[in-house]
């Protein structure tokens, strides 16, 4: 009897002890609980301010300013941006559930994803016939292929597509073959529009710029290094004829000889232009390969030269010129006479940095390259016909308005615009002249 007592005075102790924990544990909680304020959610971050460039009106980005006639519109550029890898605190590891289903989290998938391709060198241009622009980037050792639409990037890479040590000039015939130089490997590859190399011309000492007629079916090769353009069949590849006299290690200044050629274009009538980078100037020869004239000299403002790389002819058969140290592209007439310029030193839409490749499509698009930014900007160029109509609706705008406010008898109030030149100044007024008179 006595022993079934204990026993239930034991049980009971034991569950009164539970009960007195229990209730000073929840004495003890219920200030901190009841007394804890409702945390609202952290506000979002401010947005980060605006670039500069989200903050500039691309559109209204012209040469030259207004009120002048627009002879050059920016576009937008080109440069794949490169891989950023994410720091440790940005890497959140995977949880257990990530583990049981043998995956990553997205952050580690992220900071595992292989670095994009981007332009590091590029240099030489070239617009096959849908439109797409070609770019020749050495150091990444490939051919960059841009969807000028979307900026989507394909690319023709070392070892897959080809073999590749520093490409560097291109050219794109109207089969849109793809003729591509290697400096590095002292040859020219070519390969057809599946981009298959079906062919290549061996034996260079240094090849630079390409350029083909299209007429008289010449592929010109700027051999830099041995001072001499190389003149093939572009069709059986057949060696033609060589302008310019080697093995001179640079020094020559004749005209009619190179010191470093770098880049070649051929104009409508079949004339070769050719920079002459240590000479700075431009070389013009006939279809034959005779010499017919050179102009340009060295000098830090518009109209001389600082190292002239890329050269390209427009619709209207104006000389563009890319300057590497100056950073400015300039427009020429074919004797040589400044008609505009564009550009300084910066990363900014229509600035440069080392100024290299130069390309003008059939759709009025102007390509530029840059080395040190990996950058490829784009800019359309305003016909001298589109110029001529933009200024004859100007014009007789002024004639309505005069019209309509002056008393019979009056001078009118106000002037009519002057007429573009072929390219007017990007700093000073056009002289008074038709689009086309600038042209000869």
């Amino acid at each position: 009897m006595f022993e079934v007592v204990r026993s239930s005075r034991r049980v009971g102790s034991r569950r009164a002890g539970v009960i007195l924990l229990i209730a000073v544990f929840l004495i003890c909680a219920a200030p901190a609980a009841f007394g804890k304020k409702k945390t609202e959610p952290p506000a979002p971050p401010p947005p980060p301010p605006k670039s500069i460039l989200e903050q500039m009106d691309l559109s209204k980005l012209v040469w030259p300013s207004p009120p002048a006639i627009t002879r050059v519109k920016y576009l937008t550029h080109f440069a794949n941006e490169k891989y950023v890898p994410p720091t440790p605190k940005q890497v959140k590891h995977s949880t257990w559930m990530d583990r049981l289903a043998g995956t990553q989290s997205q952050s580690e998938r992220v900071a595992t994803t292989k670095p994009l391709y981007a332009l590091n060198t590029p240099y030489g241009l070239a617009v096959d016939s849908k439109g797409f622009l070609y770019v020749a980037d050495g150091k990444t050792g490939a051919v960059f292929i841009f969807n000028t639409e979307t900026k989507d990037a394909e690319l023709l890479k070392h070892n897959v597509v080809a073999r590749f040590g520093f490409v560097v000039g291109l050219a794109i015939d109207d089969d849109d073959r793809l003729f591509a130089s290697d400096s590095q490997l002292n040859h020219v590859l070519v390969l057809n529009p599946q981009h298959r190399v079906v062919a290549a011309i061996e034996g260079l000492h240094g090849p630079g710029g390409l350029a083909i007629d299209t007429e008289n079916r010449f592929l010109y090769i700027a051999d830099t290094q041995a001072d001499v353009v190389l003149v093939y069949d572009a069709d059986s590849l057949k060696f033609l004829r060589k302008i310019g006299t080697p093995g001179k290690k640079h020094t020559l200044t004749t005209p009619g000889d190179f010191s470093y050629p770098t880049n070649v274009a051929v104009d409508h009538d079949g004339n070769l232009y050719v920079t002459d980078l240590l000479n700075d100037r431009v070389e013009i020869f006939d279809a034959d390969g005779n010499f017919i004239r050179a102009w340009g000299k060295n000098g830090d403002g518009p109209g001389y030269f600082a190292r002239p790389k890329g050269i390209a002819i427009d619709a209207d058969g104006h000389v563009w010129v890319a300057d590497a140290v100056q950073d400015r592209l300039q427009c020429f007439t074919p004797e040589g006479q400044l008609l505009m310029y564009l550009g300084t030193h910066g990363n900014l839409p229509g600035q440069f940095a080392d100024l290299a490749g130069l390309a003008i499509d059939k759709q009025n698009r102007i390509f530029t390259s840059e080395q040190y930014p990996g950058r490829v900007q784009m800019f359309r160029y305003i016909t001298n016909t589109e110029a001529r109509a933009e200024f004859d609706r100007r014009k007789a705008e002024v004639e309505k308005k005069n019209s309509e406010t002056a008393p019979a008898g009056q001078a009118q109030a106000e002037k009519p615009p002057q007429p573009p030149a072929g390219a007017q100044t990007a700093t000073q007024p056009a002289p008074a002249k038709a689009p086309g008179d600038a042209v000869k």
